[in-house]
């Protein structure tokens, strides 16, 4: 059987290339991207920087600890705090007299240093300082870097990042793949009829096929892991430039990656030949006299079920969030892999509606007559060009769609909540009484709260200095209570609280570790998760305040108050210039994230769909011959070649406008239920961009060949 499968692979290896390149491709960029996934897990070992010099390091507290139910256990869960404590000025006083003490008060000068490097021996400073800050040794004095808290938010945005773009690329590649091999078989049934003639098993016909995927999963999937092992340190030095992973980011020597890529690889490619090496051997030693191309069959009864199973089951996916959890659906991973169900859905039903639209467009002549007779004859061909053109337009429309719409809430959001005329902002403002305005001032702050007794939830938080003030400045969506009713045991919070009735008492942590009970006195919508809660500044009485929200009063001269407000020591803007330049826009790891996905969606579909014309052109040269010799032009021939792949892309496209406008449908009802502003976000050049290089590159590839052809033909003259 491994000789038969060789020799089958030497004399149509162009019909395996295209399947060949995809493959080596996809597990290339899985090798890489779990490299990437490898070094994220541990950061490298680093010597302390800041406080270098001392053996000893003491940092005032900076986590909150919670016991939490971890199923019959208890366990605990650590928080960062919103304000660390600082080594206060007693705690200074008796480090001192251990030994000389080294500030660097760049981390909260004005509440005492964060940290300070002691020279003097470890057992001294543990029994002088107790419980009363953390003591650092060895390279624990590394928590007190800067950088440390920044590395570590960098290494979790390039694990989502790769995370992410590793789930498409495996679906992508896995989707290609099992095309590429259905339709290659699909075009070697006379051959199948012929070995069935010969006294071939279907059994047999199967074991050959799943062999040829073995031999081209293996060969691809090794040259794969090459190509990952030499891109992933590329791609490490690409993420740092571009200030997504720590500078010091680089891949680490592991093994694990490239054996989970290479035997993923492996399984892909059977996986993508085993239904189809079930329809060869299904076929009878009768195909091998048939002369019609008539596709029939194309759509089995399980391949329909499975089809419509899907779709049923995005549907109740996407109703499920609707009813239980509407702000899942505005999240990057949930918008990113959701629409792959609807997309696998669609290619498996996309027969059904070739011959519907063919017989719906009617195009004019003869040309046109042919067309649409070879695409409804042509049943998987079209359907094979379509998928990978439905995969482009949908993940461009669906994914750059979604990240934009959510965006465009949030920012719409923050233009509805405001009320003021100006807005200060500076990292310790001084508040004072302005003539004609009415001032909120308010400081960055958190509070974590223990849901169900299983998790502790970090939510940001405003600490404010006045509650009316801020009911003046500010149109917060309240649905409960009365945003004036805020006072010093009183909590602002918002719908996805558990606890969220008003006048009754949640008990919460601050953003300095305290532990308060404090009554509900109003609840704001849940929105896109930018309504945070509330306190007083009495609860947050070690943040500075960082904003000034400015009402003016009737007939108050704007000029005249913005100078007061200078005084300040902020930045004094209108509302709308703090908006531009502080409003909810798409981040670069989102920008990035968005590139990496649709790069890689366009560059498998220009690969798959090269691959899948060449295939049928090969395969339908009598055909066309056949054509020519019943009196069609050349011109006409070409135009008839090109009608038929234009019409497959146009299918392809309209199946992915149809999943793209299903999922930001989703997600406008999602952002309708949150009582956030739908502003939804077609990204049509995007997509239409997508949908025209899919043209190009699937014309290109169906006239290319017969173009080379012609003027390769030698040209006779007559003598004489």
């Amino acid at each position: 059987m491994l000789t038969v499968a060789l020799a089958t692979l030497r004399t149509r290896w162009t019909m395996l290339i295209g399947t060949f390149v995809a493959l080596a491709l996809g597990v290339g960029l899985i090798a890489a991207m779990g490299l990437g996934l490898a070094s994220t897990f541990d950061a490298p070992d680093r010597a302390p920087q800041r406080f270098a010099g001392s053996p000893v390091v003491v940092m005032g507290d900076d986590t909150l600890t919670v016991e939490v139910r971890r199923g019959p256990s208890i366990a605990e869960v650590s928080r960062r705090l919103a304000h660390p404590h600082p080594v206060d000025i007693a705690l200074l006083r008796d480090l001192r007299a251990l030994g000389q003490v080294t500030r660097d008060d760049g981390n909260g000068a004005h509440r005492g240093p964060d940290a300070v490097g002691v020279d003097a021996p470890v057992a001294e400073v543990r029994r002088v300082v107790g419980d009363r800050a953390l003591v650092l040794t060895g390279d624990g004095r590394r928590r007190a870097d800067p950088a440390a808290e920044r590395d570590a938010e960098g290494l979790l945005t390039v694990n989502a990042l790769l995370g992410t773009a590793g789930g498409v690329t495996a679906f992508v590649s896995v989707f290609v793949v099992a095309s590429t091999f259905a339709f290659a078989v699909a075009l070697r049934r006379r051959e199948f009829g012929l070995l069935r003639t010969a006294g071939a098993t279907p059994g047999q016909l199967r074991r050959l096929l799943l062999t040829e995927a073995a031999v081209v999963g293996t060969l691809a999937s090794a040259a794969g892991c090459a190509l990952g092992r030499w891109a992933a340190p590329l791609s490490a030095g690409l993420l740092a430039d571009e200030g997504m992973a720590p500078s010091w980011f680089t891949i680490r020597p592991v093994a694990w990656p490239l054996h989970a890529a290479f035997w993923t690889g492996l399984a892909v490619a059977l996986a993508g030949v085993w239904v189809a090496s079930r329809r060869a051997g299904r076929t009878g030693p009768a195909e091998a006299l048939r002369e019609a191309d008539v596709d029939s069959g194309v759509l089995p009864p399980a391949r329909r079920l499975l089809g419509f199973a899907l779709l049923a089951g995005a549907a109740f996916l996407m109703a499920k969030s609707l009813a239980t959890d509407p702000s899942a659906l505005l999240k990057r991973k949930t918008y990113t892999t959701g629409p792959m169900v609807l997309i696998t859905a669609a290619a498996l039903l996309a027969p059904l509606l070739v011959r519907p639209l063919a017989r719906l467009i009617r195009l004019p002549g003869a040309t046109g007559m042919l067309v649409t007779a070879n695409t409804s004859a042509s049943l998987r061909r079209t359907a094979a060009v379509a998928a990978p053109v439905l995969i482009t337009v949908a993940l461009a429309g669906s994914v750059a769609g979604s990240a934009m719409t959510v965006t465009a809430a949030k920012a719409a959001e923050a233009r509805e909540h405001t009320r003021a005329d100006l807005v200060v902002t500076g990292e310790e403002l001084k508040v004072r009484p302005v003539r004609g305005a009415t001032l909120s001032a308010s400081a960055s702050t958190a509070v974590h709260v223990r849901e169900e007794g299983t998790a502790l939830i970090t939510c940001e938080a405003r600490a404010v200095d006045d509650a009316k003030a801020l009911a003046t400045v500010e149109r917060l969506p309240v649905v409960a209570g009365d945003i004036r009713d805020l006072d010093d045991r009183s909590i602002v919070v918002n719908e996805e609280w558990e606890q969220h009735t008003v006048g009754s008492t949640v008990r919460v942590w601050l953003g300095d570790g305290r532990p308060v009970a404090l009554r509900i006195a109003a609840v704001l919508a849940r929105g896109t998760g930018n309504n945070g809660a509330y306190v007083t500044q009495a609860n947050a009485p070690t943040a500075p305040v960082d904003r000034i929200d400015v009402r003016l009063s009737p007939g108050a001269n704007r000029a005249a108050v913005a100078a007061q407000l200078r005084d300040t020591g902020g930045q004094v803007r209108s509302t709308e210039q703090w908006l531009a330049a502080t409003h909810p826009r798409t981040s670069p790891q989102t920008r990035l994230g968005l590139i990496v996905i649709l790069g890689i969606a366009l560059v498998y579909t220009a690969i798959a769909l090269a691959n899948t014309v060449l295939m049928a052109g090969s395969a339908r040269s009598s055909e066309l011959n056949a054509l020519r010799l019943a009196g069609a032009a050349r011109p006409r021939v070409l135009a008839v070649v090109a009608g038929e792949t234009l019409f497959a892309v146009g299918l392809g496209t309209l199946l992915g406008l149809a999943v793209t406008a299903v999922n930001l449908a989703g997600l406008a009802a999602a952002l309708a239920s949150l009582s956030a502003p739908v502003a939804i976000s077609v990204q049509w050049p995007l997509t239409a961009g997508a949908a025209g290089v899919c043209a190009v590159v699937a014309v290109g590839a169906a006239l290319l060949p017969r173009a080379v052809r012609r003027r390769s033909m030698p040209v006779h003259r007559r003598s004489g």
